[in-house]
């Protein structure tokens, strides 16, 4: 009897040992981060439907971003994107725009609105811009600022994927013809961030102006870090 207990009590004992090996261990999910998507002022231009803006959202929590900062309640003004490295800056960039519901406007070159592309860049936002020189470009888009009640032009200021020098300052000095203000957007690939910065209003000191405003951008954002 005392045989038949012990071989009892050691299987016991074997298949709570088995059970506690096969069990996985207490791994409780960490909460989803908050896309924390900033209020539309309807002094802004808009876009899209609650469908549009629920797609574009689902898509940001997909892959992982979040917005932080506040966009300005007022009817004009030029966002100014960076680090720009790579081509999924423009993906990101669009889907940006639909998850705030946001009609924005960014510069192409003239011959990528070609039909039938051409129907689609335009209904993105695109504005063909004739690069004949870039004087001739600030020019038109100035006009094109100054010729509407509300507007947000969206752009680079690097203008280019490539490692520069120095960022171009055309986004400056179209800012400051049309008598609007710069706002600051940093696109955070390392915290997967959409930073959306203060307001800012281009001065007489271009040299402290590019200064200040590049403080908010660092090579360690950028999809490739090393071209910026």
């Amino acid at each position: 009897m005392h045989g038949r207990a012990s071989i009892q009590s050691k299987r016991e004992l074997y298949s709570r040992d088995l059970a506690r090996r096969h069990t996985p261990p207490h791994n409780p999910q960490m909460p989803a981060r908050s896309l924390n998507v900033p209020p539309l002022p309807s002094i802004i231009p808009a876009r899209g439907n609650v469908g549009t803006r629920t797609l574009a959202r689902a898509a940001m929590r997909l892959f992982g971003w979040r917005f932080e900062g506040t966009l300005p309640a007022l009817p004009k003004f030029v966002l100014i994107v960076a680090p720009h490295t790579s081509n999924w800056d423009f993906v990101i960039g669009i889907m940006v725009m639909f998850a705030l519901g946001i009609r924005g406007t960014f510069l192409g070159k003239h011959t990528l609105f070609w039909w039938p592309l051409g129907i689609v860049m335009r209904w993105l936002g695109g504005l063909p811009v004739i690069r004949s020189s870039s004087q001739n470009q600030v020019e038109q888009t100035i006009h094109h600022l100054r010729s509407r009640a509300r507007v947000v032009l969206a752009l680079s200021p690097e203008g280019t994927r490539t490692k520069l020098p120095a960022w171009r300052t055309g986004f400056y000095y179209l800012a400051k013809g049309a008598g609007v203000p710069n706002v600051p957007v940093a696109l955070d690939f390392l915290a997967k961030t959409i930073r959306i910065l203060p307001p800012f209003t281009p001065t007489d000191d271009i040299a402290a102006d590019l200064a200040s405003l590049q403080a908010n951008f660092t090579a360690e954002m950028a999809y490739h870090s090393e071209q910026y």
